[in-house]
């Protein structure tokens, strides 16, 4: 048997004892809350193990108390099943010691960021994150006060903080580069996008010389732009991006990655400090099963994507949509209104998923022809500019019959 001074995660197993009856038991696991222990009690009457009898929860020093006291009647280790049971111990007592170990790591960045807070400035409450607040910019994105914050993008969130690559992935209009706009616009940061259009040139991203006024000069692209001045790059659609701007990007993927502007002479560009870089793809890693609905999109390696974190983004759920119609449109989008219309959304959105659509819903589409129709009341005319003619004559019935199954014709 272990001894019972060793430390108590080092006693978890089976613990036996012969009897005249049989073999009494203890089993020792690792409980839900941190510095405590389960243990189960049965009997063993040569049948096979009976039903637990007992299953208490103990504090260290009571676990301690136990391991003497069964030390001093007999009981012993099983041997045979310690790797086993050891096995099986580890497996139960993973994730007590994961949310043990997580909420000293939370609480080391909360210290930490509390330091930075005194030497930096103020920060913004963004979910459940505190975000650094940057010194302003002319490219600072507009504030959206309607734009919702859903639980599953804290994450995102604290990656920013922490200057990691960020990639989202998702169909057209699922807010993918709205989210990175509205966390900068509130925390002070300006924003520069670069859309992978496949008419983007390394020259665009990079930089390149030009001749003004009879003197040649080097103009920066937007990477090294945005390392420079410390803004936000989002690389738009970086599926679509030529294989030259993608070898210039991996440079700086990691968090303090420089930049080497060869046809420079070699400059080195290194990253302000509030520089973050991101990217937004349709078509990569789990969204792959739709390429085929992106046409031109690129594949992309492990080795390339193993460099991000990579988040996938669906739409709202129809609550979620509902809320951002009402807070967008108070005080006369009602939640009856606001729900019906974001069925609406979440029909189309499933007619595409089973390509029966070949165009996306996004919220933006959503919002516009909920705001024309407050002003026409009439869900059809607003329909027209807002959906309608936006996509093919087919694309354009399939959803005026999902409109008509929703809302029935005034009388």
């Amino acid at each position: 048997m272990n001894a019972p001074d060793l430390p108590e995660d080092d006693n978890l197993g089976l613990y036996q004892h012969a009897t005249e009856a049989g073999a009494e038991w203890w089993r020792v696991s690792v409980a839900d809350r941190p510095e405590t222990y389960r243990l189960e009690h049965g009997v063993d009457n040569g049948s096979g193990p009976g039903p637990v009898d007992i299953d208490l929860v103990v504090d260290a020093e009571n676990l301690r108390a136990k391991l003497k006291k069964w030390r001093r009647e007999g009981f012993a280790i099983d041997t045979d099943s310690a790797s086993g049971e050891r096995s099986t111990a580890a497996r139960v007592a993973f994730m007590p010691q994961l949310q043990r170990a997580a909420a000293l790591a939370a609480a080391a960045k909360q210290r930490e960021a509390n330091g930075l807070d005194a030497g930096m400035g103020t920060t913004v409450r963004i979910g459940h994150v505190d975000v650094p607040c940057g010194a302003g910019h002319a490219l600072v994105p507009a504030v959206n006060p309607a734009y919702l914050f859903a639980e599953r993008f804290n994450d995102i969130v604290e990656d920013i903080v922490e200057n990691r690559r960020v990639m989202l992935i998702g169909h057209t209009g699922a807010g993918k580069t709205s989210l990175i706009e509205q966390v900068a616009a509130r925390s002070r940061h300006g924003v520069l996008r670069s859309n992978m259009n496949g008419q983007t040139t390394v020259g665009d991203f990079v930089g390149f010389w030009t001749v003004k006024g009879g003197e040649t000069l080097w103009v920066d692209g937007v990477l090294p732009t945005a390392m420079r001045e410390g803004l936000w790059l989002i690389v738009d659609e970086i599926d679509f991006a030529e294989p030259s701007i993608l070898a210039a990007l991996t440079a700086v993927l990691e968090p303090r990655g420089r930049l080497v502007l060869k046809e420079k002479g070699n400059e080195i560009v290194a990253p302000h400090p509030a520089f973050r870089l991101f990217a937004t793809a349709n078509a990569v890693g789990a969204m792959s099963q739709f390429r085929h609905l992106y046409q031109g999109a690129n594949l992309m390696n492990e080795a390339f994507l193993d460099r991000w974190r990579v988040y996938l983004l669906d739409y709202l759920t129809p609550a979620e949509e509902a809320n951002v119609l009402i807070s967008t449109l108070a005080p006369h989008m009602t939640r009856p209104l606001a729900t019906t219309l974001a069925a609406i959304a979440a029909d189309c959105r499933a007619a595409f998923a089973r390509e029966d659509l070949s165009s996306a819903f996004s919220t933006r589409r959503l919002l516009d022809w909920a705001e024309l129709m407050l002003r026409t009341g009439d869900p059809e005319r607003a329909a027209g500019p807002a959906i309608y003619s936006k996509v093919s004559p087919e694309d354009a019935a399939l959803i005026r019959g999902i409109v008509r199954h929703h809302i029935a014709p005034a009388a």
